[in-house]
């Protein structure tokens, strides 16, 4: 008995080893490859960008003044010749960035005084302040067929006046003088001379009711060719040498500087020791032609004003400064209701930038120092 219990025994603990031994882990069986084939992902090419189309020309009606876009009633109209009071004591100037042409000339005292042309006043604002005229002044506005602003006169600019038929409003001795106001603000801090303006408002409602021839002759011709952002070559004139740069001193008092910036492609100007701005906004006056013309200054004899005579007809010598680059020219005007020509050397016309042109009057083109 004791035989078979101890066999017994030993075979329970065997049971109990081999159910308390560590199992095997089982593997997990090693997936077989797809038969399926793999899809290409093929990635989606970038768009091609569409090519910049080329800016459509304009094909529209062009301001005779400037090339540039204006209106088909302005077209054929007569500009305004308004003269412009260029003192410092009365800057700034009003109005004068909606002008198409600048032209600057000496007057008695060493000062200068600027005649302002509109091909259209309409978003001008106000004007001024005008000043009286004289007889060089009504010849340069002659030019342009153009009518005549002013506040008074010479006795010799209103003989010009008169004998020339030159329609003109007059501020001061005229008849009509609707167009005009006194600016209270100038009248008391500039002094009453200052103080006259008048307005593109005031211009376009009252001037068209007086009566006046308000178009062009079918025998005017305007003289002026214009090319979109033109560039002095090699070969034009003195060849186009490169000007950054220069001052037209018109007196010991009085001289306008230029400025080109390259990345707007016009010159700047500067005066009384300041840029020269319109008033009314503060726009900056940029210019995409600068013009000096050379011709016959001189003191009149017996005036005690000091008045002076400035020859307008005839010809003479020039220089053009467009797009950093500056040329000699020539000018001529057969007679004081001709047109003011300005041409190459060679006596081929004139291209200008379409934009804005200054004109100088000067007696001498040393007057121009050149700073760059």
């Amino acid at each position: 008995m004791k035989r078979i219990a101890f066999l017994l025994l030993a075979a329970v603990l065997l049971l109990s080893l081999c159910a308390c031994a560590k199992k095997p882990v089982e593997e997990e069986p090693t997936p077989k490859p797809s038969l399926l084939p793999v899809e290409e992902i093929t990635p989606t090419p970038e768009p091609t960008p569409e090519p910049t189309p080329e800016p459509t020309p304009y094909v529209g009606p062009t301001n005779p003044l400037s090339g540039l876009p204006i209106d088909e009633a302005r077209v054929n109209a007569r500009p305004y010749a308004i003269m412009i009071n260029n003192r410092k004591i009365a800057q700034p100037q009003l109005g004068i960035s909606q002008a198409d042409i600048i032209i600057e000339a000496p007057a008695e005292g060493g000062i200068t005084r600027m005649l302002a042309i509109f091909q259209d006043v309409t978003n001008a604002g106000n004007i001024g302040s005008v000043r009286s005229s004289r007889p060089y002044y009504v010849e340069l506005a002659e030019s342009f067929d153009a009518i005549y602003i002013c506040a008074g006169g010479s006795d010799d600019a209103y003989r010009t006046l008169k004998n020339h038929g030159v329609t003109y409003l007059d501020g001061v001795n005229g008849s009509k003088q609707d167009i005009f106001f006194r600016d209270s603000w100038r009248r008391n801090n500039m002094g009453f001379e200052h103080s006259l303006l008048t307005s593109g408002e005031r211009i376009n409602k009252h001037i068209p009711t007086y009566g006046v021839r308000m178009e062009h002759e079918a025998t005017f011709v305007n003289p002026y060719v214009f090319e979109d952002d033109y560039v002095i070559a090699v070969g034009d004139a003195d060849g186009g040498n490169a000007v950054s740069a220069f001052k037209i001193v018109y007196s010991s008092s009085k001289s306008s500087a230029f400025k080109y910036d390259a990345e707007r492609g016009n010159f700047s100007m500067t005066q009384h020791g300041g840029d020269y701005k319109d008033g009314n906004d503060s726009t900056l006056m940029l210019f995409e032609n600068v013009i000096v013309m050379e011709t016959s200054i001189a003191a009149i004899r017996g005036d005690t004003e000091g008045r002076l005579t400035v020859k307008t007809t005839g010809e003479g010598k020039g220089i053009v400064f467009i797009n950093g680059k500056g040329a000699n020219i020539k000018w001529s005007k057969a007679s004081h209701s001709a047109p003011l020509v300005f041409t190459n050397e060679d006596g081929t016309p004139l291209v200008l930038s379409s934009g804005k042109t200054y004109i100088g009057v000067t007696s001498s083109l040393s007057d121009i120092t050149y700073t760059d």
